[in-house]
């Protein structure tokens, strides 16, 4: 059995709230002993790398290039695929669920992929589509990812 592993996507330009809110979604999983995944890179992806990583857990960002240096500091362990957008595939398929926060048409494609696989995806201010689970709070979105 493998430790629940919980995909956070957003944009990569985070308005401060979306940035506040994944960052505590991050600390929220990882105090619940869930592997973080995410696309690696700035904006949401980087607030809840650095969310999980202060609350001792473990990051992992499955970026879209080839250069293990393009992942924001907070992830520990590095997918460097040279996939571009087909990275979202990844994301969503390494996920046992998934928390989308805000998010632009990246976010959606990684939700659409989510749903399509049968994920369970929670949202927190996001597109507002069939499947999607609304909630209100980072502390309800986990909560609904990790019962």
């Amino acid at each position: 059995m493998h430790n629940l592993q919980i995909g956070v996507i957003g944009a990569a330009r985070a308005s401060e709230d979306e940035f506040a809110r994944a960052l505590k979604v991050g600390e929220l999983v990882a105090k619940r002993g869930a592997v973080l995944i995410c696309g690696g890179l700035e904006g949401v992806m980087e607030a809840a790398s650095l969310g999980a990583k202060n609350a001792g857990g473990t990051t992992v960002g499955i970026i879209p290039s080839y250069e293990k240096k393009d992942a924001n500091p907070y992830v520990q362990i590095v997918v460097a695929t040279g996939m571009g957008h087909a990275r979202n595939t990844i994301v969503a398929a390494s996920s046992d669920a998934l928390i989308a926060i805000g998010g632009e048409t990246g976010t959606l494609s990684e939700i659409a992929l989510a749903l399509k696989l049968g994920k369970k995806v929670i949202g927190l201010e996001t597109w507002d589509i069939p499947g999607v689970i609304k909630a209100k709070t980072p502390e309800e979105a986990v909560k609904k990812v990790i019962s």
